[in-house]
């Protein structure tokens, strides 16, 4: 009884570290339709591009950015600041997004491990 347990338990952490998220905050981008990435401390992570790589997983949590702290750049189109818990691969695509949080522009312009705007 006690083994089966145990191998109940590692079975259940070993599916969560088998899609390990990780915490990225930074500069969420949209400057054109269907073009999304989010650049953080360690350079830029694509997100989705028209015409590329399809619409991660969870893009739906992802709520209009214009409604909140955000700069226009384009139109309806622009930047805002966020913090994503995010599945990624090896060539810095985010396959996978399970939260999103988006921040007050200052958090970003305040830190300095992040490319300017």
């Amino acid at each position: 009884m006690k083994t089966t347990i145990l191998l109940c338990v590692a079975l259940l952490c070993g599916s969560d570290l088998a899609s390990a998220a990780e915490m990225r905050c930074g500069w969420l981008r949209n400057p054109t339709p269907a073009n999304w990435w989010l650049e953080d401390s360690d350079g830029s992570w694509t997100i989705m591009t028209q015409g590329g790589n399809d619409e991660p997983q969870g893009m739906d949590m992802i709520p209009d950015i214009s409604e909140h702290d955000y700069v226009a750049t384009n139109g309806n189109y622009g930047y805002a600041c966020a913090c994503m818990r995010v599945e990624t691969n090896d060539d810095r695509h985010i396959m996978r997004i399970r939260s999103f949080t988006q921040m007050k522009l200052a958090k970003c312009e305040m830190d300095r491990k992040l490319p300017k705007p």
